[in-house]
């Protein structure tokens, strides 16, 4: 697809995005710049896997309570940093291999990735049992990064299938639609893996809350108290989503 095709496509859809609130202003820009690297490198099938990745987990986002509100995470529109963490990689992937059947697989996986990381997020909100650590079993507060359940793998199971359902109808190629459904999956137990292990975990003295934030809600500064304190959620998301794409190599 022609650039300059590919950049007002992108723009357009990253407008209506701002405008119904599911983005912000910098996720808007991050997201016309994804999508345009996306169009631009893989064309229509490019854009058929972006909406199948960026529809239905706007959707599901909205519909389902979110967990992650409860722990003190990010809330509300994504911003440029979340845009990045979810679709860097595919768009790197498909400028990087243009118009290669390669560079299409690859941006798929990662899409499928970020797509079943965030429906695991929102299915798993509804999971009447707290949700347990990936490495150790134990019960960890809902919406912290390394906590699993049964539904939300489920969901996000749901969420790389529907991705890997449009990259099979546009290639004609069951294959690959499996492949990006693996890579969907091993994404998401990866980013799992690494927000247990690695992601930075703190506290907040004055409110003794667990957070992911540096700077608490009460204004406090928050205290290092696991991880990597530079790691954050979006740094996870990005390695476990461009791992993904690597896996379809």
């Amino acid at each position: 697809m022609p650039l300059p095709l590919a950049g007002l496509l992108a723009l357009l859809v990253s407008l209506a995005a701002w405008r119904t609130a599911l983005l912000t202003r910098e996720g808007a820009l991050a997201a016309c710049a994804v999508g345009a690297a996306i169009l631009g490198g893989q064309g229509w099938p490019g854009a058929a896997v972006l909406l199948a990745f960026f529809i239905p987990t706007s959707l599901v986002s909205r519909a389902l309570p979110d967990a992650t509100v409860r722990f003190d995470a990010k809330e509300g529109p994504r911003d440029g940093w979340q845009v990045a963490a979810n679709g860097g990689a595919a768009a790197l992937a498909a400028v990087l291999l243009a118009h290669e059947p390669s560079g299409f697989e690859a941006a798929a996986a990662a899409l499928a990735a970020a797509a079943a990381d965030t429906w695991a997020t929102s299915w798993g909100a509804g999971s009447r049992r707290p949700p347990r650590s990936i490495l150790t079993g134990a019960p960890v507060p809902p919406g912290s990064s390394g906590g699993i359940t049964w539904r939300g793998s489920a969901g996000g199971a749901g969420g790389s299938a529907v991705v890997a359902a449009v990259a099979t109808a546009v290639t004609a190629n069951p294959r690959l639609g499996l492949i990006t459904f693996l890579c969907g999956v091993g994404g998401m137990l990866l980013d799992s893996l690494l927000g247990a292990a690695l992601q930075g975990r703190f506290i907040c003295p004055q409110c003794e809350q667990p957070t992911e934030r540096r700077i608490h809600r009460c204004g406090s500064r928050t205290r290092p108290v696991g991880g990597l304190a530079w790691l954050g959620n979006d740094g996870v998301n990005l390695l476990a989503t461009s791992r993904a794409a690597g896996l379809t190599r």
